[in-house]
């Protein structure tokens, strides 16, 4: 690996004797170990399957030491990871998922620049030692069951606008029945789809009494549909991997990011493009009914536009966060949307729940 600048060092006694970095793409995976104090071995690459994950884990116990004394880390980049994480947690290694961004922090920090899979695998490894991320927990069954039809959904979705734009464009020509009719027909069967992938998801919610629970308080808050509330709840792992609202706002990506450097440039915030991007696009559009029809969120947009002179965008990105801190505190409450709900002086310091027992 190419010289850096000194890492930051750990005041507390290391967690770990030995670890791994892994680069994850589609068909393989390339793996690079290490001690704390030493170099990142020279990095191997690994087939996505049973023989490749049974190479790696001959690869990690050469080190000789415990399985959950070898932290190994990788990307949450896709949905690729999933399969050899949930593998290794199995085995007893001790497994941590990392945002990309903080490798690419990390990276930054040390004055490097990714180049390819083996150099990201040791960059990786280098970061499990000088880091030692938290572990990371499998999600429940029912997140597998409900965030792979969701975004099926999405996917049936997108092929039948595909379809209807197609349709569409037909009838301003010259159109051949043939074609109209396979079109018509395609999109018949898409919707029918939908309908029971959407009766799936239904299903699969009775499962949990506590995230249909979540589901049925999000859409009290006047806005949030029941879709927003499942894509919430699944996202969120039923917002446990947020311990606050305004964590939960910066996963979504609405967080305002300032934009000023020294005292000469300074512009308006804007939200990063960073956080779950569809799950930021189905807030923002329940922004604009929220702005619409929930009184809580319309007097609040209308303050911003009188008083601090917002623009529609900022207004709607603003709604939209008000959204994130109210859903947060329903679920985290157990209590639904009250509209009419004044907080005491002491809560209002804090997030603002605007939910209680109506």
């Amino acid at each position: 690996m190419a010289p850096a600048k000194d890492p930051p060092v750990l005041k507390s006694r290391p967690k770990y004797e030995y670890y791994a970095g892994l680069d994850i793409a589609a068909k393989t995976f390339t793996a690079a170990t290490c001690y704390r104090d030493a170099e990142p071995t020279r990095a191997v690459s690994l087939s996505q399957s049973p023989e490749g994950y049974a190479s790696l884990t001959k690869l990690l116990l050469k080190a000789d030491h415990p399985l959950d004394q070898i932290l190994v880390v990788m990307e949450a980049t896709g949905t690729y990871w999933i399969e050899l994480a949930t593998y290794l947690q199995g085995e007893g290694f001790a497994v941590s998922v990392i945002n990309p961004k903080q490798a690419h922090d990390f990276a930054g920090a040390l004055g490097l620049k990714p180049k390819n899979d083996r150099f990201d695998a040791q960059l990786l490894a280098r970061l499990s030692a000088t880091l030692q991320p938290a572990r990371w927990t499998p999600p429940p069954q029912i997140y597998r069951e409900l965030y792979q039809r969701l975004t099926h959904r999405l996917s049936l979705l997108e092929a039948r606008q595909q379809f209807r734009n197609q349709l569409h464009a037909l009838s301003v020509a010259q159109p051949v029945e043939g074609v109209v009719t396979s079109l018509e027909n395609l999109i018949a069967t898409l919707t029918e789809r939908i309908k029971q992938v959407d009766k799936e998801i239904k299903e699969f919610l009775k499962l949990d009494q506590e995230w249909a629970a979540s589901v049925t308080l999000l859409q009290t808050i006047t806005g949030i549909g029941r879709l927003t509330a499942v894509w919430l709840v699944v996202v969120t792992l039923n917002f446990t991997n947020c311990s606050s609202a305004e964590g939960l706002t910066l996963f979504t990506g609405l967080a305002p990011i300032e934009r000023s450097s020294g005292t000469s440039v300074r512009s308006r915030p804007m939200i990063g493009k960073g956080g779950h991007s569809r799950l930021r696009a189905l807030l923002y559009m329940a922004a604009g009914s929220a702005m619409r029809f929930n009184p809580v969120i319309k007097a609040y947009c209308e303050r911003l536009q009188k008083t601090k002179g917002r623009a529609y965008k900022e207004v709607r990105c603003a709604a939209a966060r008000k959204l994130v801190h109210l859903g947060f505190a329903v679920v985290k409450s157990g209590l639904p949307f009250d509209p009419a709900y004044q907080p005491s002086p002491q809560k209002e310091a804090g997030a603002s729940p605007e939910a209680k027992a109506s």
